[in-house]
């Protein structure tokens, strides 16, 4: 039985409808979409809703496997669930030489990457110079001396016209765009305090956990993603989120150049020790693979998904803190932890057991400033935020101001992949809305993640103090 013949069996077995039936009375769209393959549960997400003007044909290309099964299984969920359908149609392509074959053929104009990150920015770049538009997950890169490429391949996107655009989906969480509204209004915030690395004047802690539940089942992962050479280090990953959200709220919508404006300071990391017991769990593998052979101590994995990394950029010290656990508490999840410095006040989000584990945006005068004129400035901006924000308000809980928001707004963490696409959709079909920043500030970004990550690894295994309240 051909690889073909076992791809097309397996989408029948799912409840998906093989691309060539529903062609006949089909509106024409003018964005088609490519999955390419697809190894982590992001891609899937990216189909979670439907959008106009994006073909329901979507052509998958990626090697036979359990990765491939997974993905079709989630698309197949999101088609058969009772509230909003989706009505994905897949064409699936298993040929051994599946990136050739889509190169070649290309029967969209858009990829869709999310999967193994060791040579996705080759995958990345050639794509692009077939011409092709590029939606990719990150860590587009793992090392800085692939940095290079990543300029290369936004140059070419440039050149040709296309669109390479990767998924920050935590740009579109409302807390989080909030205090990015509150830190640049200086009545409420004053000016950044620089701070020192000790004391730094922005600090984040991001805490993911490895046992977690997506779309309303266990997330399993592959074995491969246990390989920090072929996924990389918790900071490659998560961290790619943290520096992005630094640069966005600090300096909104301007250019920085990590030649002059970062600085290096120090880093260091430690290991998630996960039993074999445990693997089994997030897995389905039976046993450790040998490729993991090196990494097993005492019958454990030591995962290196931790990172504490301080650098400071345009002067302001920075404290980005990346945190994988085995399993959030019952009632949690994965949480963030944010907070900048101003002379007039500290914006901070949090989530605590209190707020049910909600991420919340909370406004804390500095000393000496008086609570009242704080919290008058943050009525203003709150007024000013009624288009955007409707329903969105601040409430003085004495020592500090609460800014709540209306339940609509908590759409949470996979909602934002359709948020991200349909922003990346919107700059696909007019090239000209792609900000100029994006490209320099998205060097910038990679340049943090992957010197950070090499200078992590220097001295020897170091944990870090959790400073985020409970």
């Amino acid at each position: 039985m051909t690889r073909a013949v076992l791809a097309t069996l397996a989408v029948a077995a799912l409840g998906l409808v093989p691309a060539g039936a529903q062609e006949n009375g089909r509106s024409m769209a003018d964005v088609r979409l490519m999955t390419l393959d697809p190894g982590h549960f992001h891609a899937a997400l990216v189909q979670k809703e439907m959008y106009p003007g994006v073909a329901p044909r979507v052509d998958v290309y990626a090697p036979l496997g359990p990765d491939l099964v997974e993905h079709l299984n989630r698309i197949a969920a999101y088609n058969r669930r009772p509230d909003r359908p989706t009505a994905w149609d897949l064409e699936v392509h298993t040929s051994a030489d599946y990136f050739e074959r889509m190169l070649r053929d290309h029967p969209g104009n858009v990829v869709v990457l999310s999967g193994r990150n060791r040579g996705k920015i080759d995958r990345v770049l050639a794509s692009i110079r077939a011409g092709l538009h590029v939606l990719a997950d990150k860590p587009w890169i793992l090392k800085s001396e692939d940095l290079p490429k990543v300029d290369a391949a936004l140059a070419d996107a440039d050149a040709k016209g296309v669109v390479a655009y990767d998924i920050m989906t935590e740009r579109f969480e409302t807390t989080t765009a909030l205090q990015r509204a509150f830190v640049n209004d200086r009545a409420t915030f004053g000016d950044v305090v620089p701070g020192t690395e000790a004391e730094p004047g922005v600090y984040m802690e991001s805490v993911h956990n490895l046992m977690k539940v997506v779309s309303g089942a266990p997330n399993m992962r592959p074995p491969w993603f246990f390989d920090t050479a072929e996924q990389g280090e918790g900071f490659n990953d998560i961290g790619t989120h943290l520096v992005d959200l630094v640069q966005w709220t600090l300096f909104p919508e301007r250019a920085i150049d990590y030649r002059t404006d970062v600085r290096v300071l120090s880093a260091q990391r430690w290991p998630t020790s996960i039993s074999e017991e445990n693997f089994r769990r997030v897995t389905g593998a039976p046993r450790f693979p040998e490729a993991l052979a090196a990494s097993i101590k005492n019958g454990s994995l030591e995962y290196f998904s931790n990172t504490l990394v301080s650098y400071s950029l345009r002067g302001v010290h920075t404290k980005l803190n990346v945190i994988w656990d085995w399993e959030a508490p019952p009632g949690a999840g994965d949480t963030h932890f944010a907070y900048y410095r101003g002379t007039r006040a500290r914006v901070e989000v949090r989530q605590t057991r209190a707020d049910r584990y909600r991420p919340e945006l909370y406004i804390i005068p500095a000393d000496g400033a008086r609570q009242a004129d704080v919290l008058a400035a943050a009525q203003a901006k709150i007024a000013a935020l009624q288009r955007e924000y409707p329903g969105v308000g601040v409430e003085d809980r004495g020592t500090e101001l609460h800014v709540t928001m209306p339940d609509a707004f908590r759409v949470g963490h996979e909602a934002h992949f359709a948020q991200v696409t349909t922003r990346f959709l919107q700059y696909l079909r007019d090239r000209r809305t792609l900000p100029a920043w994006e490209r320099p500030n998205m060097l910038a970004k990679y340049y943090v993640t992957t010197r950070r990550t090499e200078l992590s690894r220097q001295g020897p295994p170091r944990p870090a103090p959790r400073i985020a309240p409970m």
